[in-house]
């Protein structure tokens, strides 16, 4: 299987505009994106005129990180990120985030010093985030007001980081971060279903800081950040190492040359495809189910068959990791952040003394 783009990316990431038809207004898809965008804009209108109010939690610094697509844009390299910032710079830090995926309705909190909870009970990313970042408190849970609250009174913290946060308007936030993937932009620039986008590019307006993923070639001019005035942080994420199944960390070129079978439940799959090709390992074939997926054990069954038929090792990514069973055979490639540009304008929205120099 090769890396190109999905079907439904090849959907919502055209390589040039659509042009607007008759038919393609009076599409089923158009009208229910109507809607939707109808009734975003109405809950927007409603907080912009203050006729509902974000709640704020005094003494505590809450830090959002969120975007206008649906997945697959880095959201969570960025909150490790910030988080590991903030905590080697001595704040006591935690991050809230609803848990997409779980189970269990019962609001948790951990961290990745103590025992960890089910996947079924936390979801995939707030166990990633506790096993890369074990000076983060995770809070876990619909009720990320309450989450607030909970962290400054009951554990003392002084930040937070509203984990997929620019749409959660109910807690108030001192910095708005948006993540955006030069690669793909906004996509077509519509909401969903026709679209990508949870909200209309203009609400960009509210981002007080943009996080630009960079492209790994020359980005194609944005037409959707051309009037975004807030400042921007660019960034470049890559592998940083394997890890083996017995945990053991291993160079980037471990599996150079190797054949391998990509595993991975994700919203945008392509860039885990380029980044084991860039690696050097072969890619023999591929094992792609949506994002979040919970793998069963037929699925998983048929993924080592299929991987001894190639000779195969089994890679995937680290949110992917924490959902399979102990015990299953898989490489694990870790990423990493590096801000190529606007790391003052970083500390500042973090809250963070003294002056960087940009890179």
């Amino acid at each position: 299987m090769t890396g190109g783009p999905t079907a439904l990316e090849r959907i919502f990431y055209p390589p040039a505009p659509e042009p607007w038809t008759r038919r393609a207004l009076l599409s089923p898809l158009t009208l229910l994106s109507w809607t939707y965008s109808g009734a975003v804009r109405l809950r927007g209108a409603l907080y912009d005129s203050g006729l509902k109010r974000a709640e704020q939690v005094e003494g505590l610094r809450v830090i959002s990180i969120g975007n206008l697509n649906v997945g697959g844009t880095g959201k969570t390299p960025a909150v490790l990120h910030l988080a590991e910032m903030l905590i080697s710079e001595g704040r006591k830090v935690g991050i809230l985030t609803r848990g997409y995926g779980r189970e269990s309705q019962e609001p948790l909190t951990f961290t990745g010093a103590e025992p960890l909870p089910a996947v079924t009970e936390a979801g995939d990313e707030p166990l990633l985030l506790a096993r890369r970042c074990k000076g983060a408190r995770l809070f876990v849970g619909a009720d990320r007001v309450a989450a607030a609250f909970r962290a400054r009174d009951d554990f003392g913290l002084d930040t937070v980081l509203l984990d997929d946060g620019f749409q959660h308007r109910r807690l108030h936030r001192d910095e708005d971060l948006v993540v955006v993937d030069e690669a793909v932009g906004l996509g077509n620039g519509q909401l969903l279903p026709r679209g990508p986008l949870r909200e209309p590019p203009s609400a960009l307006r509210r981002a007080t800081l943009l996080w630009l993923r960079a492209a790994s070639g020359d980005a194609a001019p944005n037409p959707w950040l051309e009037g975004v005035t807030a400042p921007r942080v660019r960034t470049r994420y890559g592998p940083t190492a394997w890890w083996d199944p017995s945990g053991t960390e291993h160079a980037t070129k471990a599996l150079e040359g190797k054949p391998v079978l990509a595993l991975a439940g994700l919203a945008r799959p392509g860039g885990f495809l380029k980044t084991v090709t860039t690696l050097g390992a072969e890619v023999r074939d591929a094992a792609l189910f949506p994002d979040h997926h919970r793998f069963t054990a037929d699925e998983l069954r048929q993924v080592e068959a299929r991987a001894r038929q190639h000779g195969a090792l089994v890679v995937t990514t680290e949110k992917d990791a924490v959902r399979l069973p102990a015990g299953f055979d898989a490489w694990v490639v870790r990423l990493g952040v590096e801000v190529l540009e606007g790391e003052a304008h970083l500390k500042r929205a973090l809250g963070l003394q003294g002056e960087t120099r940009d890179l």
